[in-house]
């Protein structure tokens, strides 16, 4: 899985990225810090199936602490993108190319309204941040267009002629953006054009580009700054139909550096965060210190790990489960206990996540067990959030 993090330059994207995964990244305050896309690791956080059955764990393709497993995610911060970007302006041709894989987008905005189109220092509050949103919707509606409507007419001409649909054959021009057959169906479901698509003109094909974005490439938006943030801001920004999650990358960057330091103790998402030993910090640590203890007791948290969690188990609908060996005693092949966890669509069945553990399982595929209650289960049995499941085939 892939999310990736957008935005115009100079709102704190590579701020966020590093508060998220800890991999160096270049941070500064003027437009197009980051040229060269910078890739990580961030983490959902899921309660770990050993606490219910009294086991300890040996985690291999995720980590547990002290009962909660955080499970791997792919993080991709790119350069900033300006309007225009889809003609080339700025670093836009890059941009845009670096985010084919994505699956789901984090869009940062300055809530602070601090910076202008082009990622300039201005006053705060003097730009709208819901500008920004529009700006960044368009550009990657237009950049799917630019894709789209170089084969959209040919292509729905011979599938009328064939008299065949012209999803599969729209899904094969467009698998480099991981937009599926699906995808496209329910896009067209969603545009009330001209039944016959050969009928269809430029602005029919926009429509439909626009309604594939928001389809293929959900995303949610980070409220960056948000500790300076004018609050009727944070508010218009909950008004554009995204998910908003208030945010402050740089509160959460210095509490993760510092709990590295042995500082303090922090867990990211949490509400809260103590100190290891106060005589280590000077009075300037001290004053920030006490400055984001207060910010988070109003706030929550600084909603950084929150906006990778909603994205993925709420934007993406995922759930966490854990496919075994052994259902009694819980473990892989090595005799390790809940060894691995894979996040699936919400309403997967056991055979997809056969298939998703490896090709020959699902090809295999007789029944599965639920480990929690030993009953045998069919390949269309949906699946639930923290499923144990043992995947029974043939050798």
């Amino acid at each position: 899985m892939l999310v990736g993090i957008v935005g115009k330059p100079n709102v704190g994207k590579s701020t966020f990225f590093s508060a998220l995964t800890m991999a160096t990244a270049q941070i500064a305050s003027y437009p197009f810090t980051t040229i060269q896309a910078n890739r990580g690791v961030g983490y959902v956080r899921g309660k770990c199936p050993h606490v219910e059955f009294g086991k300890q764990c040996n985690p291999n393709n995720s980590i547990c602490e002290e009962g909660t497993r955080f499970v791997p995610i792919e993080i991709l911060d790119v350069a900033g993108l300006v309007p225009d970007a889809h003609a080339g302006r700025g670093l836009g041709n890059k941009f845009l190319d670096d985010l084919r894989q994505a699956d789901a987008f984090i869009h940062v905005v300055d809530a602070s309204g601090g910076t202008d189109f082009e990622g300039n220092p201005v006053g705060v509050g003097t730009h709208d941040p819901v500008l920004d949103v529009n700006f960044l919707e368009k550009e990657v509606s237009y950049w799917i267009f630019g894709i789209v409507e170089k084969h959209f007419l040919k292509l729905a001409k011979q599938a009328k002629l064939a008299g065949s649909k012209l999803e599969p054959l729209l899904a094969e021009k467009l698998t480099g953006l991981t937009i599926t057959e699906g995808q496209i169906h329910t896009a067209f479901r969603a545009v009330a054009s001209d039944a016959d698509p050969t009928l269809w003109n430029d602005q029919d094909i926009l429509k439909f580009c626009q309604a594939l974005q928001k389809i293929s490439k959900p995303m949610i938006i980070a409220a960056n700054k948000a500790d300076i943030a004018p609050p009727e801001n944070i508010e218009r920004l909950k008004g554009t139909g995204y998910p908003v999650v208030p945010t402050s990358a740089e509160y959460e960057l210095a509490l993760r550096r510092a709990t590295k330091a042995g500082l303090v103790k922090y867990v990211p998402g949490d509400t809260r965060f103590e100190y290891v030993d106060e005589s280590k910090l000077n009075q300037g640590q001290l004053a920030a210190c006490n400055k984001m203890s207060d910010w988070l007791s109003k706030n929550v948290s600084t909603g950084v790990q929150g906006v990778l969690e909603e994205v993925v188990f709420k934007v993406l609908d995922l759930i966490i489960v854990y496919p075994v060996e052994d259902e009694h005693k819980l473990t892989d092949k090595q005799g390790r206990v809940l060894p691995d966890c894979y996040l699936m669509r919400r309403g997967s069945n056991a055979k997809e996540l056969a298939y998703k553990v490896h090709s020959d399982l699902g090809d295999n595929f007789i029944r599965a067990i639920d480990a929690k209650t030993h009953m045998t289960i069919g390949h269309d049995h949906v699946l639930k959030d923290g499923d144990v499941i043992k995947i029974v085939a043939r050798a």
